[in-house]
């Protein structure tokens, strides 16, 4: 494991945001969800997500994730991915969403 210096994880700008919409995102080489979240001051942000085996679409609007905002976009397929949704796999190597355990206000910054 690398050690960082403390203004190299504040270059990070890890931000709390709303989903607001998932939809399929067949185009995709791994099952994936295009994912629409509200970042408040940020603004409305897309990005995939392959979070398919633990969360249906359904289950995903008013949910408050974890984002990294500051990568340049990403292409994926022919889908533009504005951010970095953040999770952790489990056992199966399956994503399981980083998200808060009570609201917070949309864009507040990880510390």
């Amino acid at each position: 494991m690398e050690t960082i210096a403390w203004h190299d994880f504040e270059k990070a700008e890890l931000r709390v945001g709303t989903i607001i919409d998932a939809a399929d995102f067949p185009e995709a080489r791994k099952p994936a969800y295009k994912l629409t979240v509200d970042f408040g001051p940020f603004g409305i942000k897309r990005s995939s997500a392959q979070v398919t085996k633990h969360y249906t679409k359904e289950q995903l609007p008013g949910r408050q994730i974890v984002g990294v905002i500051n990568f340049p976009p990403k292409q994926v397929a022919n889908f533009m991915s504005e951010f970095l949704v953040t999770g952790f796999a489990d056992e199966n190597g399956d994503i399981v969403l980083a998200s808060v355990d009570k609201p917070v206000p949309n864009g507040s910054k990880l510390i």
